[in-house]
């Protein structure tokens, strides 16, 4: 299959024939499986510290006729403080006590990796790259593509050589994808606890742009809202379905996609 390749200025300038990954059949569960296998390989262990609440004298003293003795006391026998002083008799450590340990604290050592065969994975980033030109699932994931020139879209290797934000905003522009990036520049407010969390805001995910070599195109990029930049050699899954949900539109530069076949050993 053969596609037009675009310059800076929006203009067709020649054709090149795509890779096979780019018209394999789109496997959503294998994809759905390979994002959370990424997903969880990118989580960081977290967990309380495993004395917490523990570090106290108090003990549980159950024998008759003692000094302390908690037996037929008419309270609850749990562990408590039997020093002197007004914290006497003072229940401790136990979870429902003041100052008491956490029933099930989330611990350090949890394993959140996710498996997953290298076979798999790889289907998965076929499947995802296939979905990056399929109109139908560009736009069932929101993507306006209406002024689009061509998906999937490849862009002269030049492209790769921009150092400007307003550079790469002016070929966004003149390929069609001004009314997207428009689209990606809208924030709202997120539901939940997460507003108070550091995560206030949302918005939603644009264009990918995939590269073969970053000669300042990443850092041009950087800061424009909802646009991402990956490289070929290290295409993630993720990035091509975020969210499990293939079809994101994606913007391919002449060489990163004449490589993709070899993503899948071909």
């Amino acid at each position: 299959m053969k596609v037009p390749v675009y310059g800076l200025n929006g203009e067709a300038k020649g054709d090149v024939s795509l890779a096979k990954a780019f018209s394999r059949p789109v496997r959503t569960d294998v994809i759905k499986k390979a994002v959370l296998a990424e997903q969880a390989r990118k989580r960081q262990p977290y967990g309380s510290d495993p004395l917490a609440g523990q570090r106290t004298s108090a003990k549980y003293k159950g024998r008759r006729g003692i000094r302390g003795s908690m037996m037929n006391r008419e309270m609850a026998r749990m562990k408590r403080i039997t020093a002197g002083g007004y914290l006497r008799m003072r229940a401790r450590f136990v979870p429902q006590a003041v100052k008491g340990r956490r029933a099930h604290p989330p611990k350090a050592e949890k394993n959140w990796l996710k498996k997953i065969n290298k076979k798999e994975r790889t289907l998965a980033l076929v499947s995802a790259i296939s979905g990056t030109a399929d109109k139908e699932l560009i736009t069932g994931r929101g993507h306006l593509i209406d002024g689009v020139k061509h998906i999937p879209l490849v862009l002269d290797d030049r492209f790769q050589e921009l150092k400007k934000n307003k550079e790469v905003v002016a070929t966004l522009a003149a390929l069609g994808l001004e009314p997207e990036l428009g689209r990606c520049s809208e924030t709202k407010t997120r539901a939940g606890r997460g507003k108070t969390r550091g995560r206030r805001t949302i918005r939603k995910k644009g264009p990918l742009i995939v590269i073969s070599e970053d000669k300042g195109i990443v850092k041009a990029a950087k800061n424009i809202a909802g646009v991402d930049v990956s490289d070929i050699k290290s295409l993630e899954v993720s990035s091509l379905a975020p969210g499990t949900a293939p079809g994101r539109l994606t913007i391919w530069t002449k060489s990163a996609a004449s490589a993709a076949d070899k993503l899948a050993g071909g």
